[in-house]
């Protein structure tokens, strides 16, 4: 596994081959991913927890905005633009007193 940082968040690489690729993406609450769409890869974006708002390109080329929560799955096929928000609350509550790494 690997860890890679984001603006946004991060992705917890779990499963990776030439292929397919399975990532735990976690999102910092109010902020966004870029707008983008992949040449090739077909994503499947599966909400673990929290909710998220999506822009989602339809088929006429216009932008649509849904919202989604637990167990529903988002389907990006190949060209489709897209961006994905964070839209839950913040829950970092910690409060350190002490901090050997400074943060």
């Amino acid at each position: 596994m690997k860890t890679v940082e984001k603006p946004w968040g991060r992705e917890v690489w779990i499963a990776h081959t030439r292929d397919y690729a399975l990532k735990l993406i976690e999102f910092n609450a109010g902020s966004r991913s870029s707008l983008q769409y992949h040449q090739f890869k077909h994503e499947h974006i599966y909400v673990d927890r929290g909710r998220l708002r999506a822009e989602l390109e339809a088929p006429d080329g216009s932008m649509q905005v849904a919202e989604y929560g637990p167990g529903e799955v988002i389907e990006n096929p190949p060209g489709r633009k897209h961006r994905i928000e964070a839209i839950d609350p913040q829950l970092d509550d910690v409060v350190r007193v002490e901090d050997d790494y400074e943060r």
